[in-house]
């Protein structure tokens, strides 16, 4: 009977979200890529950084939602460089 219902919340959850280029910061790169999720976007993206030729990588994901791609990828970049701060390479073990 929910049917539709169900299916136009799932649709949102997937849609996509605009790219962003990733920004640098202490030898590290952070790629924002918020989720869009009922109407908002979730706080999402990854931080990189390429040592001794291989990809290292960290998952970014955040409770907070946010009324724009643009304003989520911003927050993700804030609190992305807090976490580079607080734990620098420690982020990778």
């Amino acid at each position: 009977m929910f049917d539709w219902l169900k299916k136009w919340c799932t649709k949102d959850s997937h849609a996509t979200s605009p790219h962003f280029e990733p920004a640098s910061y202490q030898g590290f790169d952070i790629h924002p890529e918020p989720m869009a999720e009922g109407g908002q976007y979730r706080l999402h993206g990854r931080i990189t950084r390429l040592k001794d030729g291989e990809l290292q990588e960290y998952r970014l994901i955040r409770s907070d939602l946010l009324p724009s791609a643009e304003q989520a990828a911003e927050l993700m970049i804030a609190k992305a460089k807090r976490v580079i701060d607080e734990n620098g390479e420690r982020i990778f073990d």
